[in-house]
């Protein structure tokens, strides 16, 4: 057994629309063969990756997907900015998840007249429970076309007291970017570079500034679907990138554990990452609009990416749901079923 495999098993241990369009087959000569199959019935998806430890067990394309193609991850990036704030933490430029926003952007907290607003931790923003309205969904295109998105998402009323409730709002996530700007000097694409992406082999590429130029906290970077595997693989391995400690190990054990119920779903929310049982198994996603994953079932180091487009027929809440049905009626199995699948 691998030696990723061995890290991961003993570190992380712990619709009807769509059930008409995918229906499984029965079981082929090779379980994940017949998955793969399936997979590519589902009309929004273009990729699918199955590794377990650092073995890819199998990779497959479909409508207009390539191993080539760079994908907007959507909110995957919030599950990175996540892992920046990790590595920030651990370095010393950042103090902890209990800074506030009075302390760390004092120039805008101080603008407000409602003095909870400068008591949002780096955990609240981290873990959804700013308590901010949302800058998301029907909200978003204001928020970004507003002439400074710091202030719009601040100036956003409090729902509740920080710290109490689950609100999904990507302005959480840019609020973040700009913190680990002024706390490490640098700005968060070319922290990124120099921290994670690098040294994982994955290209910086630009995406969305705002209007004071810091990069968007939460949306829009682009991978493609085997640097998004990587990512998987380094959360699996707690952090571990051979033989370097990119991520603290702590940090994703923190990461990946349930901080609050999200009230859009009913999953488990961590920082960055959402939790779900999967066939009985406990796991973790990062997921991004139209049917971009990253999944994690620790206990079987299994890493699952999908990308898809969700602009193709039938959209993308198709693809969400029958992708789910498809990891728990054949590709979890299957790796139960057989420790080391190979697919050619």
């Amino acid at each position: 057994m691998c030696a990723l495999l061995g890290m991961a098993a003993a570190g992380l241990l712990g619709s009807a629309t769509a059930a008409r369009a995918w229906q499984p087959e029965p079981p082929s000569r090779s379980d994940l063969e017949a998955a793969f199959r399936n997979a590519a019935r589902i009309p929004a998806l273009t990729s699918l990756l199955v590794a377990r430890g650092d073995s890819l067990l199998g990779e497959r394309y479909f409508h207009g997907g390539s191993a080539g193609r760079v994908v907007n991850a959507k909110s995957i990036s919030k599950s990175v900015v996540s892992a920046l704030v990790g590595i920030a933490v651990a370095e010393g430029k950042l103090a902890g998840t209990d800074g506030t926003l009075g302390e760390l952007l004092p120039d805008y907290a101080s603008r407000e007249s409602d003095p909870r607003k400068r008591e949002i931790t780096v955990d609240d923003l981290l873990s959804m429970r700013a308590g901010l309205a949302t800058t998301s969904f029907g909200e978003y295109g204001d928020w970004v076309t507003s002439a400074d998105w710091i202030l719009a998402a601040l100036r956003r009323p409090l729902e509740c007291e920080p710290g109490t409730c689950w609100i999904y709002s990507t302005g959480n996530y840019h609020l973040l970017s700009v913190i680990l700007t002024r706390a490490t000097g640098l700005d968060t694409r070319t922290y990124a570079e120099r921290k994670l992406l690098g040294p994982l082999g994955i290209p910086a590429r630009p995406w969305d500034r705002d209007p004071r130029g810091y990069y968007l906290g939460g949306n829009n970077m682009g991978f493609t679907a085997r640097e998004l595997l990587r990512f998987g693989q380094l959360y699996l391995a707690e952090g571990r990138w051979r033989g370097r400690q990119l991520v603290p190990a702590d940090w994703i054990r923190s990461s990946l554990r349930p901080l609050v119920v999200s009230s859009f779903n009913g999953y488990d929310y961590g920082y960055g990452w959402w939790g779900r049982k999967l066939a009985g198994e406990e796991a973790w996603f990062a997921w991004g609009y139209g049917g971009q994953y990253v999944i994690l079932v620790p206990r079987l180091a299994l890493v699952v990416v999908a990308t898809a487009a969700p602009e193709r027929e039938r959209g993308w809440f198709e693809a969400d749901r029958a992708l789910f049905d498809l990891l728990e009626a054949e590709v979890i199995p299957a790796v139960r079923r057989d420790r080391s699948p190979r697919i050619p």
